[in-house]
């Protein structure tokens, strides 16, 4: 069998990966009162995302060149949606109510679901949160069109 042309153990593997990191993450974080917990999108992008999308969102994380689709440009949302970051669609995506390719099948994890079925933060509030977290991460994330030499 060859790892690149359909490596059915992959989603098995990332979502073992994530939620053992998250399971570190959260033994040292300490425990907080759900009602004051925080979550950081660039903490949750890092520790569920990164293996494939990587660090900087670009697609290029340690695991993507095992993928059948190579992740995509996660920096590239808003300028292929006419300078408008999709926000709601972003979330569907990650939560899984508007699947996508790669995405929710044996490459990707859904993480709504992901989410709701880990050991702590399960509860539908704390699900939410983490994926708007995400949002907010990847809004803060995309490239912005560069200036014409006018300065416009």
């Amino acid at each position: 069998m060859s790892l690149t042309r359909r490596p059915e153990w992959t989603f098995g593997l990332l979502v073992i990966v994530g939620l053992a990191t998250a399971q570190i993450v959260g033994v040292a974080g300490g425990v907080q009162d759900k009602q004051q917990k925080k979550f950081s999108g660039p903490d949750i992008f890092r520790t569920y995302c990164a293996t494939c999308h990587g660090t900087s969102g670009k697609g290029d994380g340690p695991l993507a060149d095992l993928l059948r689709k190579r992740p995509p440009d996660l920096t590239q949302f808003s300028k292929q949606n006419q300078g408008t970051f999709p926000s709601e669609k972003v979330r569907r995506i990650i939560d899984g109510g508007e699947p996508v390719t790669g995405h929710g099948g044996p490459d990707m994890p859904v993480w709504g679901d992901a989410f709701a079925r880990s050991r702590e933060d399960a509860d539908p509030e704390s699900v939410n949160q983490k994926i708007q977290a995400i949002v907010e991460f990847l809004q803060s994330i995309q490239q912005r069109p560069a200036l014409s030499p006018s300065g416009h």
